[in-house]
């Protein structure tokens, strides 16, 4: 099981969920899951109480089925898990990152949409 800057891959499926769905029962996360990786309902509400021990999620227990959300926004999730990953295997280098994402034959659309991109970040002051 691989871990992503902490949340191991099933953690990182229900997050995922949450950030699309927001605060959800366990049994609404159950029925998101695509059947090929469903779990047991019992696998996934044990894994959303360990998930509130580790602070990953929130937890009103204000209703009979307790309802999670996600602790905090997908956003910084993924720039947590980008930084560790240019850290851990680009040695800190974000153009070593880019070029290896690109490959060797990068779309020429790909290659202007970046490029837009890249205009409008040198634009934001």
């Amino acid at each position: 099981m691989a871990k992503w800057n902490g949340l191991t891959d099933a953690e990182l499926e229900l997050l995922t969920v949450l950030w699309e769905r927001g605060p959800s029962t366990v049994r609404e996360v159950y029925e998101a899951l695509p059947e090929e990786r469903r779990r047991g309902y019992t696998t996934v509400l044990k894994l959303f109480q360990l998930m509130h021990q580790k602070g990953l999620v929130t937890r009103d227990e204000e209703s009979r089925a307790h309802v999670y959300a996600a602790a905090t926004a997908a956003e910084r999730h993924k720039q947590s898990i980008v930084r560790d990953l240019v850290d851990r295997l680009f040695g800190g280098s974000t153009k070593a990152m880019v070029l290896n994402a690109l490959g060797p034959d990068p779309k020429p659309e790909e290659l202007a949409e970046i490029e837009s991109l890249l205009s409008r970040m040198e634009e934001k002051p």
